[in-house]
């Protein structure tokens, strides 16, 4: 290996941690941290990020940890390197995640050129869409793009579900408003307006009063907690639902979890690349018992990691990160 392939080789690495950390995460925790040495690049969780009463399990950190991994890829791939991944490659250090080796790869081809460029563009929307449909076409291509990951994306075309797992969101949102230590999590990763900090949700995230959607409304989780926080709701937009979807996994272990943040994020660049935003409702998967429902009765028997909204916005919200600095070694 000659000096200038070492150099491009860490070059590669620097960009595509710094990728990662556009990745999407359960209220912008950034559950992540990254070490890079050479040609290897090490994700590892941060158990201080983790949600300890409505993720005891790691879950949705996991699921988080996924995403980041997939924007480490992409940008290798689109770099014209190889990703050599390892997942969980060390029993006794149940935190490293996964161990990538940068090797020398090839030209990357159209499809991953154009995931890459939506790798800062996407954003989380938290509100309702427009009444534009997404067509059944897109549809499909971001099925089959969830699918070789290990990830099954179920759109919901059913009225009778989509009102099921809107019931189940709005159920679950408001047992945890009545508990406190519920509240009191979500308030920690909540940003006030003019805060400095690069996580949690900012105050331009979501609307100040959020319209109900329709046909079926989905709660919205309360970020603001009583505060004249958010922005102004957009009057163009219709507050559609829009396209409800399930994300489930054959299993339910820590691979399996971290393979759905890898299918999920290959789905949601490629629908910011044709202009669909997707909206994350994750509270009824919070409670065990209304996940086993969903599991048991709209899941058939896989393990649902996601329940989300697809549509068209006019206007993105905002979106914050940590420094690289902060989260690299």
């Amino acid at each position: 290996m000659n000096a200038r392939t070492s150099e491009g080789i860490a070059q590669a690495a620097q960009a595509a941690v710094e990728a990662a950390l556009w990745a999407p995460s359960i209220h912008n925790t950034q559950p992540w941290s990254f070490g890079v040495s050479g040609d290897e690049i090490c994700l590892r969780a941060d158990p201080d990020r983790k949600l300890r009463i409505s993720d005891p399990t790691g879950r949705q950190m996991t699921i988080s940890c996924g995403a980041a991994l997939f924007n480490v890829r992409i940008t290798l791939l689109a770099l014209g390197y190889e990703p050599e991944v390892r997942r969980f490659p060390d029993p006794e250090r149940p935190l490293l995640l996964a161990r990538i080796r940068v090797r020398p790869g090839r030209e990357p081809g159209e499809h991953i050129r154009l995931l890459h460029a939506e790798v800062e563009r996407r954003r989380t929307h938290r509100s309702g869409f427009t009444a534009l449909p997404v067509p059944d076409r897109l549809v499909d291509a971001l099925v089959s793009e969830a699918a070789p990951e290990g990830g099954r994306l179920m759109p919901i075309t059913s009225d009778a579900a989509a009102r099921v797992l809107a019931a189940l969101t709005g159920a679950a949102q408001d047992v945890q408003s009545q508990d406190r230590l519920f509240v009191l999590e979500l308030m920690r990763w909540a940003r006030p307006p003019g805060s400095s900090r690069r996580d949690g949700v900012p105050a331009a995230g979501y609307p100040t009063d959020p319209r109900r959607m329709h046909p079926q409304h989905f709660a919205q989780r309360d970020y603001a907690r009583g505060h004249e926080w958010g922005m102004a709701p957009d009057e163009r937009v219709s507050a559609s639902t829009g396209l409800v979807a399930l994300l489930s996994t054959g299993g339910d272990g820590r691979e399996d979890w971290l393979r759905a943040g890898e299918a999920l994020q290959r789905m949601l660049l490629h629908a910011s690349a044709y202009g669909v935003s997707v909206a994350f409702h994750t509270q009824a998967l919070e409670m065990p018992e209304l996940r086993e429902f969903i599991r048991t009765h709209l899941c058939s028997g896989e393990s649902p990691q996601m329940i989300m909204r697809l549509g068209f916005v006019i206007d993105e919200s905002e979106s914050v990160r940590r420094a690289p600095s902060e989260v690299v070694e």
